[in-house]
């Protein structure tokens, strides 16, 4: 196969939703329709021991919630797949924004009781402004729920996208009988909890026909008729350009949790949605099809493997062909590094690969060489744009509950810390430790993988903060002074840089006004950072 071939023939994509939409139980049954898995886990059951494939950390299997992006790949009708399955909640958003960053399509998951939600606003408005290409899976159509053309205008009106359904269920809840995919022209009976079978497909070439009364009766016929001829004289007529613009969303209908619907979104995203597109760069615009490599960090996960304590950072393959035990050089450090233990993901499975192209995630074994970010190339100085880093908004101290294991919670600490989803500060004035987090949650997080992973306990006490600010000035002599009149409130974070910790919006804004000559950033990432 060529390499433009095997740049055309890969899909990689992430699916988000609300937690709870349904999101990470639609991966495990692409998985399985992909063959990549034989047996479906589940997010929360009591009858099915096995977990999701996607929630492989222990705490993902305990509490039932994704908590990090998952990387899945595997082949399905000749197209690679690469699926990246995010957390829905928003206290770990800010994994799920990066990942965005990495994939060239989007699935969204809803609700069809409850309809659009507050995270999926969110997550559906960073894709809108990078005209991320969209496809709707509406989910849970085995359970009574809204109107499916109430739904699609709440779709319409809350994430302002417009929308143009490729499949009209057949009922609902007790009454749902099935779904009708125009994009296939097929009538495919529900069956409950049972999987999928070629045989409950039926081609119907003309929804008119006799042939759709003898299997689903004839109220749930002619209310099909209706609702197809509602759809042909309201919704635009879809077509794939206007798709891959990010101008309309397709809309599928299903039941994950019973494998019913999947198959036919599968069929129609393979078919549909885009090869690797290109990116951009504070230099140029980078072409997947380019003959030399180039790729970004977009995310590093610690302790993947607990027996070995190692470090993942995660690749997206941007251009040329990665090759296994090649020199590369690293944009940021300016230094050449050669990796000869690459791998592909099924979750936490890895396997050792030798090359992979354009849209693959490559995930490269790291001793703290890396930042998200960080750029990879054959020697040319690039750097990639819109990777997000966030400023922490809550914060606590944090303290050694069991003072044998101080060496394990200081590893345990700086191996977390480097995921990038929270942030160490150590204070100037008393020296205590203080982390930053985006959301709440996060803290039982560290707290949990400090223990399970590290075997390291700590504790939280209460800090009253209002904003991490990272503090730079030409001046020298005003950046000093700034730091000594202002001592209790400066600290440090990991790689030395000096932050200002404001209590309060008011004591941020006179720090501002008092000395102009000192830039407050709200990031420490000069490239992705914002100034306010």
């Amino acid at each position: 196969m060529t390499f433009k071939e095997e740049i055309l023939r890969r899909r990689t994509f992430a699916i988000v939703s609300h937690p709870d939409a349904g999101k990470t139980t639609l991966t495990e049954k692409l998985l399985l329709f992909g063959g990549a898995i034989q047996i479906a886990g589940a997010v929360k059951s009591n009858k099915i021991k096995k977990t999701a494939t996607s929630d492989w950390m222990e705490i993902e299997k305990q509490r039932g919630i994704s908590v990090a992006t998952s990387v899945m790949a595997f082949d399905y009708k000749g197209k690679k797949i690469n699926i990246l399955d995010t957390p829905g909640h928003q206290d770990f958003a800010e994994d799920t924004f990066r990942t965005l960053t990495a994939v060239d399509s989007v699935i969204v998951v809803i609700d069809a009781a409850k309809g659009v939600e507050p995270q999926t606003i969110k997550l559906v408005e960073v894709c809108r402004m990078r005209k991320t290409p969209i496809i709707v899976f509406i989910n849970k159509l085995d359970r009574e729920g809204i109107d499916p053309f109430d739904l699609m205008d709440d779709i319409e009106k809350k994430l302002f996208i417009k929308v143009r359904p490729l499949s009209l269920p057949i009922g609902m809840g007790q009454d749902f009988k099935g779904v009708y995919t125009i994009w296939e022209k097929t009538l495919n009976l529900f069956n409950p909890h049972g999987k999928q079978k070629d045989e409950e497909t039926i081609r119907i070439t003309d929804i008119n026909s006799p042939e759709l009364e003898n299997q689903i009766g004839e109220r749930a016929a002619a209310k099909l008729r209706e609702d197809s001829e509602l759809v042909e004289g309201v919704y635009p007529e879809f077509k794939v350009s206007d798709y891959l613009a990010g101008d309309i969303s397709p809309v599928f209908f299903g039941s994950a949790i019973n494998n019913f619907g999947v198959r036919e979104l599968l069929d129609c995203f393979i078919e549909i949605a885009p090869s690797p597109v290109g990116r951009t760069t504070e230099e140029r615009a980078v072409a997947p099809d380019e003959e030399k490599f180039s790729g970004f960090i977009f995310k590093i996960h610690a302790n993947m493997d607990p027996n070995h304590r190692n470090r993942i950072a995660f690749v997206r393959v941007c251009s040329g062909k990665f090759v296994r035990s090649k020199n590369y050089l690293h944009v940021r450090l300016a230094k050449q590094l050669r990796f000869s233990s690459p791998t592909s993901f099924m979750a936490d499975k890895k396997e050792i690969i030798d090359e992979a192209f354009p849209g693959d995630i490559v995930g490269l074994p790291d001793s703290g060489n890396f930042k998200i970010g960080d750029t990879l190339t054959e020697g040319e100085q690039l750097h990639f744009k819109g990777i997000p880093s966030f400023s922490p908004e809550l914060f606590r101290y944090v303290e050694n509950a069991d003072p044998m294991k101080s060496k394990q919670l200081a590893k345990g600490l700086e191996q977390l810390m480097d995921e990038g989803v929270a942030q160490l500060f150590t204070s100037k004035w008393n020296g205590r430790k203080i982390i930053g987090t985006v959301g709440a949650l996060q803290f039982e997080v560290i707290q949990f993988r400090l223990l399970h992973e590290y075997a390291a306990s700590c504790r939280y006490q209460p800090i009253n903060l209002h904003k991490a600010c990272w503090i730079s000035s030409e001046d020298k002599v005003a950046l000093a002074t700034f730091m000594e009149r202002k001592g209790d409130h400066i600290s440090e974070d990991k790689d030395g840089n000096p932050v200002f910790l404001a209590d309060s919006a008011w004591g941020l804004q006179m720090a501002k006004e008092q000395y102009p000559k000192i830039e407050f950033n709200f990031t420490s990432e000069g490239n992705f950072g914002t100034k306010r």
